[in-house]
């Protein structure tokens, strides 16, 4: 399987040189997948926090299902993975000044998105929930809080907040960096409810199960991707390739069982 995507990485970065060669309008930028093999590293750029898809443990090494993800990446083109963190909304303007090839941080694919960046195909489906205080006996859907004097606490740039902001009418959104910040908030009483990706907030509440419930009926449903450079098809070809190979593959379900399915790395979170 691995030489399959080695022969697919070859002849993509074959085409790929092809389409660099100067034209009669001037030379192409060279695709992502040409700059990892020149500078014999991938930089993925991260949001750790989002659990159990990224976080740091207590060591300060990038752990969680995605950062496994870019290191299978990393193995399928035989270049080391350099794993740089930046808040959720920060991701984005740092792809598009080429300061990380690629993002992998939970990233929902939306139409908006795919203006500025180009993504392969999904690798995760999830959707999005609420989580309120553990002594909320009250609430049993988003409406409930949807009233003045409520807050809802989301984090920065991601679906949750754009989700929540679109709709609750009546109630304040309050931004916060993260999602565990944005936890910690309301655990202290500044908000009333947050709207997060359902994985998260099962281990959030996992995690602090005397402050905080789930509430798990999905709000939405949503697909997770990696960006690229917008309009890097060569780079995009290559990931839906070696996502054909990596999802439910072994090293994948291995992956998905320790971060979804056991609790024994909770100990070991930076932070926790």
């Amino acid at each position: 399987m691995k030489k399959w995507i080695l022969a697919g990485l070859a002849s993509v970065l074959m085409f790929t040189a092809g389409c660099s060669q100067s034209t009669s309008t001037g030379p192409s930028e060279a695709s992502t997948l040409e700059k990892i093999q020149d500078k014999k590293k991938i930089v993925i750029g991260t949001a750790p926090g989002y659990m159990p898809f990224e976080m740091k443990d207590k060591q300060g090494n990038f752990i969680g299902y995605d950062i496994d993800l870019g290191n299978a990446i990393g193995e399928s083109m035989k270049v080391p993975v350099e794993f740089k963190q930046f808040e959720f909304s920060g991701l984005i303007p740092a792809l598009q000044t080429g300061e990380i090839d690629m993002i992998i941080a939970g990233m929902t694919i939306r139409g908006d998105r795919a203006l500025a960046v180009s993504f392969a195909n999904p690798y995760y489906a999830t959707g999005q929930v609420l989580m309120v205080p553990t002594k909320d006996n009250s609430t049993k859907t988003w409406e409930d809080l949807d009233q003045p004097g409520k807050k809802i606490a989301v984090s920065l740039g991601t679906t949750g907040a754009l989700l929540a902001k679109q709709l609750f009418k009546q109630a304040t959104v309050v931004d916060f960096d993260d999602f565990p910040t944005a936890g910690m908030a309301m655990i202290q009483g500044q908000a009333d409810g947050i709207v997060y990706d359902e994985p998260g907030v099962r281990i959030f509440t996992a995690m602090n199960k005397d402050s905080v419930k789930g509430i798990y009926e999905l709000i939405s449903t949503e697909n997770l991707g990696i960006a690229v450079r917008h309009n890097d098809l060569a780079t995009v070809q290559w990931l839906n390739s070696f996502l054909e190979a990596y999802r439910n593959s072994p090293t994948e379900l291995a992956s998905r069982e320790k971060w979804f399915n056991t609790k024994d790395w909770m100990d070991n979170v930076e932070g926790k």
